[in-house]
């Protein structure tokens, strides 16, 4: 379980400590309201993680891919704009989610059915200038 309260200039340190948190874990869904900063988590888990790419939020791709200086794959997921389940199953979703590359999810509200047994659901909230990551209990 991980409950942090932190401001967007520890990004990297709580990103750090949240894969230190659950190893082994490859999917990592990140619910939290417009502006909450998933995607700034994000950025810096990626970071962490030696992404060579810059890591931009996929809102209109739905998917981007990047790579790791190990030569490692990394996907980031925004599903924002998805309107039906079908869309995110034509997108054949299990080769990435059961891939066993690291996958963060945005909005995954919106697919809820579709996320694996074992993803790891993270909560994000902003608070004036500060933000808190919650894992379900």
């Amino acid at each position: 379980m991980i409950s942090e309260i932190f401001y967007e200039t520890q990004i990297n340190i709580v990103a750090k400590k949240l894969l230190k948190t659950f190893p082994g874990k490859r999917v990592f869904a990140f619910y939290g309201e417009m502006g909450a900063g998933k995607t700034t988590l994000i950025k810096g888990i990626c970071n962490y993680l030696g992404v060579l790419d810059t890591v931009t939020s996929p809102t209109f791709s739905i998917v981007n891919e990047y790579q790791t200086r190990e030569g490692g794959i990394v996907y980031h997921f925004d599903f924002y704009r998805i309107s039906k389940i079908e869309e995110v199953m034509d997108m054949g979703y299990e080769e990435y989610f059961f891939s066993s590359n690291y996958c963060f999810v945005e909005w995954p509200e919106k697919i809820e059915n579709l996320l694996p047994e074992d993803c790891e659901k993270l909560y994000l909230y902003e608070y004036d200038k500060q933000r808190q990551l919650k894992s379900e209990e």
